[in-house]
């Protein structure tokens, strides 16, 4: 089941991109991002209602409130800077450079969760690359 929602993710990341594009234009890139944090906002919490998942949020401990936040803060981050590349940006190019984080994240898994490192992960991230860098040149 992880393989359809992560295939679903996809779809709706890249629906995103484009919508995003159309919708920006002539919009502060700042302002854009607030208006779609409103829209996340009010559908996470609507589908933490719609399946009953409040009461859990006692049981959250110090340490997932924390990596959460950081989280929280680092998809803001993120979202700032993707807008602004958008607004000035090609979306065939912004959104290949965005799906670096593929590679990153590969990296960072490997670092600081352990996770392994195989020939098939680092040929992986070499395609990646080398397709990122032959869309975007």
């Amino acid at each position: 089941m992880w393989f359809v929602f992560a295939l679903l993710s996809a779809v709706f990341a890249a629906l995103t991109s484009i919508l995003a594009k159309v919708g920006i234009e002539g919009v502060n890139s700042n302002l854009a991002t607030a208006i779609r944090t409103i829209v996340v906002l009010f559908m996470a919490w609507g589908m933490v209602f719609l399946t009953n998942a409040q009461k859990g949020i006692a049981e959250i401990s110090r340490k997932s409130w924390l990596f959460l936040i950081l989280s929280g803060l680092a998809t803001g981050a993120s979202w700032l800077c993707y807008y602004k590349a958008l607004q000035s940006g090609e979306a065939s190019k912004v959104v290949p450079i965005d799906k670096l984080s593929v590679v990153i994240t590969l990296i960072l898994a490997f670092v600081f969760l352990q996770e392994e490192f195989t020939v098939k992960s680092l040929i992986g991230c070499i395609l990646i690359t080398v397709g990122t860098l032959i869309m975007v040149l």
